[in-house]
């Protein structure tokens, strides 16, 4: 369903294409942002579901400009998800290093460069127009959350269980947002109850979603520690009608409130 093409950021990055088989009008056109394994199979897989959706699909490779090319962040998924606890351990020093350049805030605007790029290549499609959203699960969350904030065209963001930008960044946020979490995610249910104050402090249409019994990276089926069949199936679902409310059709595409005007963007802190 999907093919590689070829956009432009400072430099060429490759991004995932997935568009819809049928004949029917797009309902709409989405950035996907990966994991922090970067343009792996099964990130192809989640954008080839949104196109059977009828969604127009961008999936960026953020991290191959770093190194972490596909076939390396298989290799490091494979050790990370590995059966035997030695060797999840034994990984994490390659998988912090390997990872290690996304830290740095050069980097960060780069990124956010590549999805304003893979945004640019959606609205190629007159009948995508301004109907553009973004989801992400984990980095992709946390960029997910950056993107909603540094670019007015998204008109609706899905992060699945990403850091969200610094509080000053969240009024900046004029999409509606829903974010996913599950409540075994320590850390990111730690942080919860100060994002949803800054959220609310911002004026931003937000709601969070907590699944009983979830940690993080629940919607990856690759991930054997980690996948939850239930929750992923009802995020799958939730995400699906909200996507169909904000930009399923010319009449939903207008954003909930509008930017201030003459802000510079800033790159996120990007954690996850």
């Amino acid at each position: 369903m999907g093919r590689m093409i070829t956009l432009e950021a400072d430099g060429p990055f490759d991004a995932y294409l997935a568009e819809p088989d049928d004949a029917r009008p797009p309902r709409g056109g989405l950035v996907v942002i990966h994991e922090i394994w970067g343009l792996v199979d099964h990130i192809k897989d989640v954008a080839d579901r949104f196109a059977r959706e009828g969604y127009v699909v961008v999936a960026p490779d953020l991290l191959s400009r770093i190194g972490v090319r596909p076939e390396l962040g298989r290799q490091l998924q494979e050790i990370m998800f590995s059966p035997d606890a030695r060797v999840r351990t034994e990984g994490q020093p390659r998988l912090r290093e390997a990872t290690a350049p996304t830290k740095a805030p050069s980097y960060a605007a780069w990124a956010l460069g590549a999805l304003r790029a893979s945004l640019d290549r959606l609205q190629e499609n007159p009948l995508v127009g301004n109907r553009v959203a973004v989801t992400g699960f984990c980095f992709g969350g946390t960029y997910s959350f950056a993107l909603a904030a540094e670019d007015p065209r998204i008109r609706a963001a899905v992060p699945f269980y990403g850091v969200p930008p610094e509080v000053t960044e969240t009024d900046k946020i004029t999409a509606p947002v829903l974010a996913f979490y599950g409540d075994l995610d320590a850390r990111l249910m730690a942080s919860l109850p100060e994002v949803e104050q800054a959220m609310k402090r911002g004026g931003v249409d937000f709601t969070s979603h907590v699944y009983a019994g979830a940690g993080h990276a629940f919607f990856n089926d690759t991930n054997p520690h980690a996948y939850v069949p239930a929750a992923a199936a009802d995020a799958w679902t939730r995400t699906l009608g909200f996507l169909d409310r904000a930009i399923g059709s010319p009449a939903t595409a207008a954003p909930s409130r509008m930017n201030e005007v003459g802000t510079e963007p800033q790159p996120p802190s990007v954690t996850g």
